[in-house]
């Protein structure tokens, strides 16, 4: 994944590392962890290309100058490698990125960074460095006055932190900020082929990690014995990974999950909630089996579930909110006397969420969204259904919306028997 913390940093951390030295050779999954350096190599496309990177700031202009916005600042974070290459974390020194609705873009980073910096850039931008006695914001102020823009609104990419528009303010106390969403949002939310592609290695290589993992999955597991199985199989394909959920029996009930120890028992549910990334893009998918023979409850849940996930694709299409894709999954589930709304036993959360260079972005297929679809647009589906004190089921495929209507990148699963296809 690309340098911003997750859910599944949080509550998967430390899992990601069982695949290694933490994972005795006792283990149950240790043969398996072993096994995975035979698997089969999938194709992994190239990084976006510089070329692109400059498309992007030549397109972000045009908005700028459409939007009536004189420049937009980008600090460190997904947005800063979508437009410039620079991957960099985020700390108390500003790296960030000025775009001018004219001319090129500057990088602001400390002077001893620069080096880092420069080797990482792949757009024409100049580097401006500050020492640790100056402040950098009077860099960027600085930079729009040259650029005639500073009396201009600035765009301020929705993640950027309070305290950069703080300290801009105060090297610019007339400065008008605003929002650039109609500027970063609007571009990221639209992906080019080149982006699909990467997209849908990480979805060929995750699918493939939890077919792994899945398959093998045995009475006495723990979540660290499965999570260690998909790790092995993302270290050997080449995408990165960062632990991910592994939901035992009553523990699936929670979306995500539960930090009580659990140990696969003949009947359980196990629920699989992972991502993966390539070339800083992003794959999400869930699967969900029973170890053994499933109940007839479980059965019945599992089937609404996945009934939900179509009923989410059979709407989806070009100019429809993608609100009202929610909105036909919940009508579905209440109807079968899950709800109302967001209440349990039901959906507690949204039916999906954007993904691309993060795992959740806009837009999201919640009630109330207006925003309409459009191609380029990916999302996640994962209408599941939860039963505290008992069990949850969630399934999980992301899609792009094309003009014919929505692809997805995997193939759901067919049943219960046949979880990974």
């Amino acid at each position: 994944m690309t340098m911003h913390f997750s859910r599944r940093a949080t509550l998967g951390a430390g899992m990601a590392a069982a695949a290694g030295s933490l994972l005795g050779r006792g283990s149950p999954a240790w043969a398996a962890v072993q096994a995975a350096a035979d698997m089969p190599s999938i194709p992994i496309p190239p990084p976006i290309s510089s070329a692109e990177r400059v498309q992007r700031l030549a397109r972000a202009r045009e908005l700028m100058r459409s939007a009536g916005i004189g420049a937009v600042l980008v600090e460190s974070g997904p947005s800063l490698d979508y437009y410039t290459g620079v991957q960099w974390w985020r700390s108390e020194r500003l790296t960030c990125v000025v775009i001018p609705a004219q001319g090129d873009p500057i990088i602001v980073t400390p002077f001893f960074e620069q080096p880092s910096i420069a080797e990482m850039l792949k757009v024409p931008a100049e580097i401006r460095t500050w020492n640790e006695d100056e402040d950098p914001l009077k860099l960027v102020a600085d930079f729009l006055a040259e650029r005639r823009v500073a009396s201009d609104p600035v765009g301020f990419e929705e993640t950027d932190r309070y305290w950069i528009m703080d300290r801009l303010r105060k090297q610019l106390p007339s400065v008008q900020i605003v929002n650039a969403n109609p500027v970063v949002r609007a571009q990221r939310m639209i992906k080019s082929p080149a982006e699909l592609a990467l997209m849908q290695a990480a979805n060929d290589i995750m699918l493939a990690s939890l077919r792994y993992a899945g398959e093998r999955t045995k009475v006495g597991m723990t979540p660290a014995d499965i999570n260690a199985m998909i790790a092995s199989v993302h270290k050997q394909l080449g995408s990165a990974y960062d632990g991910g959920l592994v939901l035992i029996g009553e523990a699936s009930a929670s979306p995500h999950g539960s930090k009580l120890p659990h140990v696969v028992q003949d009947g359980d549910i196990v629920l699989l909630d992972c991502t993966s990334s390539v070339h800083g893009y992003q794959a999400d998918i869930t699967r969900t089996f029973v170890v053994g023979t499933p109940s007839a409850e479980q059965r019945k849940l599992w089937d609404q579930v996945h009934r939900g996930q179509q009923i989410a694709i059979e709407t989806a299409r070009v100019g429809l909110p993608a609100g009202a894709v929610d909105d036909a999954v919940r009508r579905a589930y209440e109807s079968w006397g899950f709800g109302p709304g967001y209440r349990l036993p039901g959906l507690s959360h949204r039916t999906g969420h954007g993904i691309g260079m993060e795992v959740h972005e806009p837009a999201y297929l919640v009630h109330g969204e207006t925003t309409p679809l459009a191609p380029g647009m990916c999302f996640s589906d994962e209408p599941g259904l939860y039963i505290p004190g008992k069990f949850g089921v969630r399934l999980e495929d992301c899609w792009h919306m094309t003009e014919a209507g929505p692809k997805f990148f995997t193939t759901p699963s067919p049943n219960i028997d046949r979880p990974f296809g």
